[in-house]
């Protein structure tokens, strides 16, 4: 079976339709003679020639146009004598009687019968022989001075001069644009006949029909009738058969010579010269910086199609749409649209199908589709940008700047690019208190308090590389986030330089620190730790390397410590890895709550009994501030210990207080926020003043 021809469309020709029944020709060829008949005048009879009679039995309304003369019509009909005799019906033969009327193809009584009717009118029409067959009558099927009945129903009507008529009933206040020629356009109808019989719909497929206007792919009624119509526009086109499917009709669901009506309402509309259409909505005063390719954006948007029907929306998921923009990631329209916007800027984009999705479409996007995408954009950032700093006050005395170690105590507010509020510590009511570079808190924000003096005021940006990631914080910080903090610092503590605390099990002089301290600087550095000094440090008597790797407790609770340690002779590893401090050392490590350590790396079989710690800052334990030794001008400092460590002060060595087995400080870290170490009530105050 052949494939059908779109509505409105060109198909292939439709093959001859069959001869015209006998009896119908036979009928139209006495209609000839009877017209001819009483054209010459009525023959010799006692009184007046009857009249034709005509009962409107329904009539419609609206009647917009009735029959004229010269008209073309399509009707149907039953003929019987006045006893109720049938003699003919086009009803049987299952198609209209289509002639022009007024032009002696009918018998006379049936051309002044057909005048005046509207389309969808009912007549019972009573002809005498004088305006019918006359005294002839038609051999074998009518006889002489026969009185015929017809029940007419007018189905369609047209005339030569006819052309596309056009009713819009509605037509949107907005009209940027109407229809052109070569524009390709969706849109939705109802075909029907004159009568309102429904010939097709596309509605009943659910489905638009897409097409080029002006350029031969549908009837040249329906190329007319679209031309100048607007999305959103309804109009009613009524298409003569010679601008339609002419006297074959389509072959199927179209007969010849119908006049066809469509009802048609537009959805879209674009040109394949088309490009990406931007309608500024909303900039911003201040924009600093617009998007460019290779930036990560994240914007909110509604998308829909350009009748106004909602496909998309990033505001129903309640979280924005993040992408990297001008590499692909989004279709190209797309692409192109989100370069050069503000953040906060709001644009609605227009997009053709080609810089869309296509033909093919996607999702609850037709094929061939516009689209239309109102966006808000958040915020954006680059992979390569680092922090931005502002500072909005500073105090005339700045001497004493913030470092890796110190101890600050500072208020901020936080908030996201767009002023969404996030976080406060005015609102919490206490400041928030960190060693910088402990790692409390996240890496852009350790950065954005450094080199900050008290008093000072500044507001530090945040891509998202050195915030929350692309995970962000759920519930409270987006993923991808770009994160604004306004920060006043409130209060410095100075932390400790960089150096090591060495921790012994072993009693040891109550002068090591000035016996260490040879060239009594006040400072040992690690060129001074020779052979000769190490006599002092450990029972080992040979010159001693540092080695360094980082360890975690068995338990897993406690953050990575940094040990340094040191080792007789020079470096030299041992299979299978284990941790070689020696059975005393580690035994005191585990009570002193660092729990027993892990081998982690390939270690010495045996190693010194002197252990160094790194530092990482001021208050490892608890939030409180250093403090100072008066007597030794040594800075002090807490650690947890457990009572087998011995502790040296630089002046006397003591044993360490606390619980045995006492577990490590917690950072504290939650995905809200990095805290503050908890107050350990074991901690104990040493001083260190060892550089390297």
């Amino acid at each position: 079976m052949a494939p059908r021809a779109g509505p409105g469309s060109r198909g292939a020709g439709p093959p001859s339709p069959p001869s015209p029944p006998l009896l119908l020709g036979l009928l139209l060829g006495l209609a000839c003679r009877a017209a001819a008949g009483a054209a010459a005048g009525p023959g010799p009879g006692p009184g007046p020639e009857p009249e034709l009679e005509l009962e409107r039995r329904f009539v419609p309304d609206p009647c917009p146009r009735t029959v004229r003369r010269g008209d073309f019509v399509r009707y149907h009909y039953h003929g019987s004598f006045p006893d109720g005799r049938q003699f003919d019906s086009s009803y049987d033969r299952g198609s209209t009687f289509n002639v022009f009327v007024g032009k002696g193809q009918l018998i006379a009584g049936m051309d002044q019968a057909l005048v005046g009717m509207c389309v969808n009118e009912r007549r019972f029409v009573k002809i005498p022989p004088n305006l019918a067959y006359g005294s002839e009558g038609v051999s074998g099927v009518i006889p002489p001075n026969s009185v015929l009945h017809f029940d007419v129903l007018l189905m369609d009507l047209w005339n030569s001069e006819d052309q596309v008529q056009i009713d819009t009933y509605f037509k949107p206040p907005n009209c940027p644009r109407t229809i052109q020629v070569s524009d390709f356009v969706r849109y939705h109808y109802n075909g029907t006949f004159l009568d309102g019989t429904l010939f097709d719909s596309s509605h009943n497929r659910m489905k638009t029909y897409d097409t080029y206007v002006g350029i031969g792919w549908l009837i040249p009624g329906m190329d007319k009738g679209l031309l100048g119509m607007c999305v959103g526009e309804k109009r009613i086109i009524t298409i003569p058969p010679f601008l339609a499917y002419g006297e074959d009709g389509d072959g199927k669901d179209i007969p010849g010579q119908a006049s066809l009506v469509f009802d048609v309402v537009l959805l879209d509309l674009h040109n394949p010269k088309d490009g990406v259409t931007i309608e500024n909505r909303s900039v911003p005063e201040n924009c600093e910086r617009r998007s460019r390719a290779g930036d990560f954006l994240r914007y909110h948007y509604n998308g829909t199609l350009l009748d106004g029907t909602l496909f998309d929306s990033s505001y129903s998921r309640n979280r924005t749409f993040d992408t990297y923009i001008g590499q692909g990631y989004v279709i190209a329209g797309m692409d192109e649209a989100l370069l050069g916007v503000c953040i906060g800027e709001k644009r609605r984009i227009t997009i053709p199908p080609h810089l869309g999705y296509g033909e093919d479409g996607r999702g609850k996007i037709p094929g061939s589709a516009v689209l239309i995408f109102d966006i808000h954009v958040i915020d954006f950032h680059n992979p390569s940008d680092s922090i931005d700093i502002t500072t909005s006050y500073k105090p005339a005395n700045c001497s004493v700047l913030s470092k890796k170690g110190d101890y600050l105590k500072y208020h901020y507010n936080a908030s996201l690019l767009d002023g969404t509020l996030l976080d406060s510590t005015l609102n919490l009511g206490k400041t928030y208190n960190i060693v910088l570079g402990s790692g409390q808190v996240v890496l852009g924000m350790d950065l954005g308090l450094r080199d900050m003096c008290v008093g000072e005021k500044r507001t530090v940006i945040i891509p998202p590389h050195l915030g929350y990631g692309e995970a962000g914080v759920d519930g409270e910080v987006p993923g991808s986030a770009v994160l604004v903090f306004d920060i006043e610092l409130l209060e410095l503590v100075s932390g400790l330089p960089e150096g090591y605390m060495f921790v012994w099990n072993q009693e040891v002089s109550a002068n090591l620190f000035e016996e260490i301290d040879k060239d009594a600087d006040g400072e040992v550095l690690l060129e001074e730790v020779t052979e000769r000094r190490a006599d002092a440090l450990c029972e080992r008597r040979s010159e001693f390397t540092l080695e360094t790797q980082e360890i975690s407790p068995v338990s897993g609770e406690g953050r990575v410590i940094r040990v340094d340690y040191l080792r007789p002779g020079s470096p030299r590893l041992t299979s299978p890895p284990r941790l070689g401090l020696g059975t005393g050392l580690s035994s005191s490590l585990e009570g002193a709550g660092l729990g027993r350590m892990p081998a982690v790396g390939h270690w010495a079989a045996e190693a010194a009994t002197g252990l160094c710690l790194q530092l990482p800052g001021p208050s490892v334990s608890q939030p409180g501030p250093a403090k100072w030794d008066s007597s030794t001008s040594h800075r002090l400092d807490p650690i947890w210990a457990g009572p087998s460590v011995g502790l040296c002060d630089g002046a006397r060595c003591r044993p360490a207080t606390g619980p045995k087995s006492a577990p490590l400080p917690r950072p504290g870290f939650s995905r809200r926020r990095r805290r503050p170490f908890p107050e350990n009530p074991h901690s104990i105050s040493i001083p260190l003043r060892l550089t390297g």
